[in-house]
């Protein structure tokens, strides 16, 4: 870094450190370092013109995919992770947009009761794994235990470790039975995370998105990020490996997540000019090497 850029960076820094939810305005040093935040690689944003179109036509192949799981008995099941305000949302909702919902669904779980914290950790997600025919998104699903639930004093340590341990064989169970399982977290820059609570905070129309865990996490960067990295350090694996996807421009990440599925199911009428090689290699990888390659801050 050269000396003409640490005054921007200590003032980055410092309007990070002080960053007020409840503040009218966001502060400058941290809406212009948004997009770049966490080592994005583009400069702008995709144009959105560009985006529909490729969009359409990702969409009419996801329908591909629905016609050949149903007709053939596959069951998918797709993991949605990431960090508070990536965009998990966004990227369900346009893959599952024109959709059969009688073969797709999408399970978002609510905390678990008294009874649920009484059974095996797993059992509250298995009456929600997908039936054959069926595709299945979980918006979060039992990463709960490796993030939220650590940072946020949930669970004891020991629950996190055992869960770590076991994690591997659970899902190896399901890649074996014949389950195709994706793995899929949005990271996303923390100057960006910060902008987007922001804009939900002030804007009344998104302040539904915003819950408790939302507003402590603002200072709990440092603490997601060694969860996360033990998170993929413990379950990354050949069975289940994790895909990681930049969300700092949510309409690439969109394209990115539908391109990576896409790319790894073989169905027929696959528009292989289309899908090409698969994912934008620049803001998609695999695993904690890939999250490692820049200071994601």
């Amino acid at each position: 870094m050269t000396k003409k850029q640490r005054p921007s960076q200590t003032r980055l820094d410092k309007a990070i450190a002080n960053f007020d939810l409840e503040a009218k305005e966001l502060p400058k040093e941290i809406k212009k370092a948004s997009l770049s935040s966490g080592g994005f690689p583009y400069d702008e944003k995709m144009d959105r013109d560009a985006y529909d179109e490729r969009l359409e036509k990702l969409q009419i192949e996801l329908l591909k995919v629905q016609s050949w799981v149903k007709e053939s008995k596959e069951r998918v099941l797709i993991l949605f992770e990431g960090r508070d305000a990536a965009g998990k949302g966004g990227a369900i909702k346009r893959f599952t947009q024109h959709l059969n919902p009688r073969t797709a669904r999408v399970v978002a779980l609510p905390k678990p009761t008294e009874a649920e914290r009484g059974q095996w950790y797993f059992q509250r997600y298995i009456p929600h794994l997908p039936t054959r025919g069926e595709i299945v998104m979980f918006d979060r699903s039992w990463y709960n235990r490796a993030m939220v639930e650590p940072v946020n004093g949930f669970c004891t340590p020991e629950e996190t470790s055992t869960f770590l341990a076991e994690v591997p064989n659970f899902e190896r169970l399901l890649v074996r039975d014949g389950i195709r399982l994706f793995k899929i977290f949005i990271d996303v820059g923390q100057a960006m995370q910060l902008k987007r609570l922001h804009k939900r905070h002030q804007d009344p129309l998104r302040q539904w998105k915003l819950s408790p865990i939302d507003f402590k996490s603002v200072h709990q960067w440092d603490a997601y990020s060694q969860a996360i990295e033990r998170m993929f350090g413990a379950t990354h694996s050949a069975d289940a490996p994790w895909h990681v996807v930049m969300g700092n421009d949510k309409l690439r990440a969109r394209l990115a997540i539908m391109e990576l599925v896409l790319f790894r199911l073989d169905y027929p009428g696959k528009d292989h000019d289309l899908i090409g090689s698969g994912p934008d290699p620049k803001i998609t990888g695999q695993g904690g090497h890939f999250f490692d390659q820049d200071d994601h801050a």
